[in-house]
């Protein structure tokens, strides 16, 4: 073979083999493990959406392998470690539990949390601005939310005197919302009633207890445990033509009064953004914690019908959703 032959041939199988490695390079799937201390729920859809959106297509060029706790905390642990032994280049857990779970397992893997009740309270980041390890994301934390939702009940219900509190002991986000509730409702002169629960097995005592507390209305403190459940409450609360404010959208929408919170499914969209940051090469610690952007107040009118209240024109107009 002659000497220009052999350098035309052998820069030809070059090209050919930088061609396939940046072929093969492109079609690398990621590989995002998704930690829920909860069960499948409809907000996740918004994550896997906003992904698609950024190029990150399921079975294409990334993967996830997705664990459930289904309201059993003392599973989070094994699912964590499950998802770090298979070596997944980012974990988004959501939450409160599920990040410190995820924290625990693992101190180089990145993780981002989805609607983390305290993340700095919590110890899972050093500041906001500055998370300085491995954890970041969205926090669920918002100054004053319970005197707020306190403030939409009395107007909704002048005479408001007992309030029950349904929330998750067992999670750090709900026990400072109740805490929080406690402070605001000495101010307006409500008397607070604590239903806790730490698991499904709780409810049913938390409802008799209700029962015989005979409170006016009924606040629910949004977490995995409470959400997973909401048709329970929802249930419940009509069958007790009690009230009810919950901090999720979902629970009206199958029956509840209203809800007061930060958007779930909005922060579900801007956690998949920093999973897209991830994936392309920025570090967590580089990356500040963001906290709620958007609130949404939704009303049942048919809830309302059913129970006899007429709401303000005022609070109707405030509504970002009002079911008919």
């Amino acid at each position: 073979m002659k000497r220009r032959q052999f350098i035309t041939l052998v820069g030809g199988a070059a090209a050919a083999w930088s061609l396939a490695a940046r072929a093969q390079q492109a079609r690398k799937i990621h590989t995002i493990g998704y930690l829920s201390p909860g069960v499948p729920a409809s907000a996740s859809v918004s994550f896997t959406n906003a992904l698609r959106e950024l190029g990150w297509i399921e079975g294409q060029n990334i993967a996830i392998e997705r664990r459930y706790a289904d309201n059993r905390p003392e599973r989070l642990t094994e699912l964590a470690t499950d998802l770090v032994r298979l070596n997944v280049d980012v974990i988004v857990a959501i939450g409160t539990t599920g990040p410190l779970a995820a924290k625990d397992a693992t101190s180089t893997i990145p993780i981002v949390m989805t609607a983390a009740g305290d993340p700095l309270g919590s110890g899972l980041v050093a500041s906001l601005a500055q998370p300085g390890g491995n954890v970041t994301g969205m926090s669920l934390m918002v100054p004053d939310i319970a005197g707020k939702r306190l403030e939409l009940l009395k107007e909704i219900l002048p005479r408001l005197v007992r309030v029950a509190v349904l929330w998750n002991a067992a999670n750090p986000y709900p026990a400072i919302v109740f805490k929080e509730t406690q402070t605001a409702a000495r101010k307006l002169g409500i008397e607070v009633q604590s239903l806790e629960v730490r698991s499904p097995d709780d409810f049913n005592g938390a409802f008799e207890k209700a029962r015989r507390q005979r409170p006016d209305a009924l606040i629910e403190v949004e977490d995995p445990l409470t959400n997973s459940l909401h048709k329970r409450i929802v249930e419940f609360a009509a069958a007790e033509q009690l009230p009810s404010l919950h901090g999720v959208g979902e629970e009206v929408k199958a029956g509840g009064l209203i809800s007061y919170g930060s958007s779930i499914s909005d922060l579900f969209r801007r956690a998949a953004g920093y999973v897209d940051k991830i994936l392309k090469g920025a570090k967590p610690a580089d990356l500040p914690v963001q906290q709620p952007t958007t609130f949404e107040l939704v009303i049942n009118l048919r809830t309302a019908r059913a129970l006899g209240l007429e709401l303000p024109p005022t609070l109707l107009a405030r509504a970002d959703e009002v079911i008919e």
